[in-house]
């Protein structure tokens, strides 16, 4: 039967937890989930006045639209190699997903199919 060990959480990292909990849309289930954690022990973090964010204070920054710019790229009359899903329209897209993922997609994509697999990693 294999030991299991206790995990220690420094003070940071249980603020960090405990701030996470505050964004709109999260539960706190889906925060223990993300660091393998019983919800109890975070809800337990929360009321104590060590860990619990500050409900008098605003976010840092609210949500903006962030400037983007439209670059014209020389277009390429290269067919794809064989096998290769990369089309005319093709491109590459990196995302960060909560819990530390990292996807990247080169080529075409089902927008339907991506949006499943973000909901599901960010579970």
């Amino acid at each position: 039967m294999a030991r299991r060990t206790k995990r220690l959480w420094t003070v940071e990292e249980k603020r960090s937890i405990c701030l996470q909990t505050t964004a709109p849309g999260v539960s706190v289930a889906q925060v223990a989930r993300r660091y393998a954690l019983n919800a109890n022990l975070v809800f337990k973090w929360l009321r104590d006045p060590r860990f619990a964010p500050d409900p008098d204070a605003a976010p840092a920054e609210s949500p903006c639209f962030l400037p983007v710019e439209i670059v014209e790229r020389p277009v390429q009359e290269v067919a794809p190699a064989a096998g290769d899903a990369r089309g005319p329209d093709g491109g590459t897209i990196e995302i960060d997903v909560a819990g530390g993922h990292r996807m990247r997609i080169s080529g075409r994509y089902d927008p339907e199919v991506l949006a499943r697999l973000i909901r599901g990693l960010s579970r």
